[in-house]
């Protein structure tokens, strides 16, 4: 996916939504963790409070702006995968400025879901 694909965040994020009811979230942000596009499941409830997602974004936006310094040595990241106890978190770099978060339940097969959602960008 080109940066020129991104002008609707929100198809792509409901493309990404529809593989799966178990994703809670999508969305696209950009490299200061602001979103862009996209959102929470309709009918689930936030596991955080809505600065708590400011604050969420802005720490994945860092991170993915830190994998790149090996870039040169590993090669490019294709995805991250955080498990935690409550949520699978999943973040894939889609442009030099935008990230595409997802945020699913712990039963999900997140050994398959990234790579469909990596075979969709």
């Amino acid at each position: 996916m080109t940066n020129q694909n991104l002008g609707d965040y929100d198809t792509i994020c409901k493309a990404v939504m529809d593989l799966d009811p178990r994703i809670r979230f999508v969305g696209v942000i950009n490299e200061r963790g602001k979103l862009l596009g996209g959102g929470l499941r309709e009918g689930l409830k936030s596991l955080e409070e809505q600065k708590d997602d400011e604050m969420l974004f802005t720490e994945v936006a860092l991170r993915a702006r830190m994998r790149k310094e090996f870039d040169s040595q590993l090669g490019k990241v294709k995805f991250a995968m955080s498990v935690r106890e409550k949520v699978v978190i999943m973040s894939f770099p889609i442009s030099e400025r935008e990230i595409l978060y997802v945020s699913a339940s712990t039963e999900i097969d997140y050994g398959s879901i990234p790579k469909i959602i990596l075979t969709m960008l």
